[in-house]
């Protein structure tokens, strides 16, 4: 099975990166951002730019950078735009998936100075998945515009900051005002 080009690739042969540092900084253009808003549900994606330093390291290649951008996505309430600027610093191992693959690991715990690994691919790495990717774990994944709370409150459903919030707040009423230790 092919697999699909990602819509913002920007490959790097691993025989270009050397023993010192690389730098490089990349841009997607607009039909780009276009394709990266529809895999991800946005509803725009206006800019996205990274520069990063890439580093030769024994079983792979680490990449450090930053990237920004801006966006706007439904929010999950009311579907009303919700725009983010989003300027955050990275860091991601590109590994052969040959020595992925020889490792015993299942879970690994990972702490916050750990690198997320991807694979290399044919010796290549993509900066440019490395980074939508990135991009869509920093996005808020519930977000809400300023009518929400309104809207929540005119649906009868209580409103985020209010005392009965929670998975078991519906649950309430079932026990009266016992307490638990009765």
């Amino acid at each position: 099975m092919i697999e699909p080009v990602p819509e913002f690739s920007r490959r790097v042969l691993l025989d270009r990166i050397g023993s010192s540092p690389f730098s490089d900084k990349i841009k997607a253009n607009a039909d780009e951002r276009a394709a990266l808003a529809k895999r991800f549900g946005w509803i725009e994606l206006d800019t996205l730019t990274a520069d990063f330093v890439l580093t030769e390291r024994a079983g792979g290649v680490d990449v450090e950078g930053q990237f920004r951008a801006t966006l706007s996505q439904p929010c999950v309430v009311t579907g009303d735009p919700v725009s983010a600027d989003i300027d955050q610093k990275f860091k991601v191992r590109f590994v052969d998936p040959a020595i992925l693959a020889s490792g015993e690991e299942d879970e690994v715990e990972l702490s916050e100075n750990d690198l997320d690994v991807m694979e290399t691919d044919d010796g290549a790495i993509d900066l440019g998945e490395a980074v939508a990717q990135t991009l869509a774990l920093a996005v808020d994944p519930f977000p809400r515009s300023e009518a929400a709370s309104a809207r929540l409150k005119e649906a009868g459903i209580v409103a985020e900051g209010e005392e009965h919030t929670g998975p078991f707040a519906g649950l309430k009423g079932l026990f009266g005002e016992k307490s638990a230790t009765e």
